[in-house]
């Protein structure tokens, strides 16, 4: 089994008229919250898996990471630092607010150790593997 996304969806898209329709309210009134997508590299070898998540600007505090069910979610918020004195923005093509990812977890990953670091705006995870069992014995023919 390979480490696969759980939303498939991109959030951009409503699944449903309903949805649609939630989301023309909400954003009418205003209360929906900033969201953004970050993006995702994800690869593999024969020792572990590795999930590079690209959002840079954050403190490692930002981050909550949680596994519950097979299904590890990556979630934080980037916050647009407050408006300065003097400093007038043209564009701001920067994504700030919060952020949820899901994935799957293979049944061969050691959930006990996996391991979270962050550095240079690039939260890597790492999933190891458990070793596999080799079942080989002599069959000796009489």
């Amino acid at each position: 089994m390979k480490l696969a996304r759980f939303n498939q969806l991109d959030p951009a898209y409503p699944a449903s008229f309903s949805t649609l329709l939630d989301r023309f309210f909400q954003d009418s009134i205003g209360q929906n919250v900033k969201q953004f997508t970050p993006a995702v590299d994800i690869a593999e070898d024969e020792k572990q898996y590795e999930i590079h998540v690209s959002v840079p600007g954050m403190k490692k505090s930002d981050f909550d990471l949680d596994i519950l069910d097979g299904k590890l979610t990556i979630s934080g918020e980037r916050k647009m630092e407050e408006k300065k004195e003097g400093k007038n923005f043209h564009t701001v093509e920067t994504l700030y607010g919060s952020f949820k990812r899901t994935f799957f977890v293979p049944d061969d990953v050691r959930a006990e150790e996996i391991q979270a670091t962050y550095e240079d705006g690039l939260l890597k995870i790492t999933l190891p593997k458990a070793e596999k069992k080799v079942n080989k014995s002599k069959i000796e023919v009489k």
